[in-house]
């Protein structure tokens, strides 16, 4: 049976998890941050906590990734801490919901902002929408070699356009003093809920970093390389983060900035006549990045998933001659194409089990105690540092996020728990569907 070749170098890897996380968040969220924060200082803080989040959990994940060095990332890490049942859960929201959901609507974004340029009816966009996961999802079938130069290109043009952006707030055309003598009235101890609300945009900024770990059975030295690249990953992403909204403040008054629904187009309007154009093509190159990257990671799971018997058998084919998750691949394209026809139907569900992703994360930050007990022989070439307070962050915080959703969102969280008991039916089908089918390859 073919298998899966490593071909994914260091770099390769970190430009994974740098373009997983830049998609269109940053270039719109900070807006959303600046009304529940609205005072530079507190803002980035807040971006500055996001940070320390994404690099808790990449420290915690870089030990699990050492640990298990295959495909799949998150859903091996719960399947050898919980078994199969809770890793198969992880792979039916990602791919009922939380990675087809980004795919259809980072692929609508795209097409959306092609009307900067051109007209586009609403058919029209919905087609170019679904012909770009195709085209993505044939590029990505081609080989993962192919796929490791796509995201090296659009990943480095993206950091190129937010690079540009920040020279051209903080060190030329910004008001760096406005940031640092920002005279506001906001007192965040009288707003205790506002910063975990701002955290919200922050924390989907940051989502993605761990998508380099879907890919760890592809990679060269994995066990050193995928926890590397992850932390890196963060490490760059954080600093482009703070540094792109210090440029926001340079630009805009406080006002202008939280009442912008395009906050990085009127940043750089303010310096050049058609730097709204300009920024929009900055978003449609990162996001057509991201879709490219998403099309080729998150297949892994379902791919690792057909490999343990509990999902379609024919997902854990590897092509021949291209030695990739071909049949994984199409089947998430497929299933995104099908959101994106239906989209305005399923966008409420999207929206309501997006936190069961958070659920997921914070299960997999708790399992790196559970594997310090139940797995202590393996070996373990990297070890988070100042154990357990690293990763205890990590989960506490991320806890914190689901128990508010539960309290604050409860339709988000029954949507999530009828999606959970749909989850807990197919994986018994396939459970069971694959053992017979065991026993009748053996009777023969």
């Amino acid at each position: 049976m073919e298998e899966l070749k490593r071909k994914l170098s260091l770099y390769g890897l970190t430009m994974i998890a740098v373009g997983s996380c830049i998609g269109s968040g940053i270039f719109i969220s900070p807006a959303d941050v600046v009304k529940n924060l609205p005072n530079p200082v507190f803002a980035l803080l807040a971006w500055c906590i996001g940070g320390l989040i994404a690099l808790t959990g990449s420290l915690s994940f870089s030990e699990l990734g050492s640990m298990f060095p295959n495909s799949g990332g998150v859903y091996v890490y719960l399947k050898e801490a919980y078994g199969e049942r809770t890793a198969f859960l992880y792979g039916w929201v990602t791919l009922l919901v939380i990675n087809t959901g980004a795919l259809a609507a980072l692929s609508l974004a795209f097409a959306n902002y092609l009307t900067f340029f051109v007209p586009i009816s609403e058919p029209v966009k919905i087609f170019i929408a679904i012909s770009t996961i195709l085209v993505l999802t044939a590029l990505n079938a081609k080989g993962v070699g192919l796929s490791q130069l796509f995201s090296n290109i659009f990943t480095g043009l993206k950091l190129a356009v937010l690079v540009a952006m920040i020279i051209a707030g903080v060190f030329i055309f910004g008001d760096v003093d406005r940031v640092f003598h920002f005279a506001g009235s906001f007192d965040p101890i009288q707003h205790p809920g506002s910063f975990l609300t701002a955290l919200i945009g922050v924390l989907w900024s940051f989502g993605g970093w761990h998508h380099a770990s879907y890919l760890a059975g592809e990679a060269i030295l994995p066990q050193k390389n995928v926890p590397r690249a992850m932390i890196l990953g963060t490490l760059i992403v954080t600093a482009v983060y703070i540094l792109i909204n210090f440029a926001y403040f340079s630009l805009l008054s406080i006002e202008q900035f939280a009442s912008s629904e395009r906050v990085a187009g009127d940043a750089m309007a303010t310096i050049f006549k058609n730097g709204g154009k300009m920024v929009s093509l900055g978003i449609m190159i990162s996001v057509f990045g991201t879709i490219g990257i998403y099309t080729m990671s998150a297949p892994r799971i379902y791919y690792a998933m057909a490999k343990d018997k509990i999902f379609f058998n024919s997902l854990a084919k590897v092509h021949k001659d291209y030695h990739t998750p071909y049949i994984a691949m199409w089947f998430q394209a497929i299933w995104a194409a099908i959101l994106l026809v239906f989209w305005r139907t399923f966008s409420d569900l999207v929206t309501y089990t997006t936190f069961m992703d958070i659920i997921f994360m914070t299960l997999a930050g708790i399992s790196l105690f559970v594997l310090r007990i139940k797995k202590s022989e393996v070996p373990r070439p990297v070890k988070v540092p100042w154990y357990p307070v690293v990763p205890g962050i990590f989960v506490i915080i991320s806890a914190a996020f689901v128990i508010n959703t539960v309290f604050e969102k409860p339709k988000q969280a029954i949507a999530g728990l009828i999606l959970l008991v749909i989850g807990m039916l197919s994986y018994m089908y396939f459970r069971k569907n694959n053992k017979t089918n065991v026993k009748s390859e053996k009777a023969m």
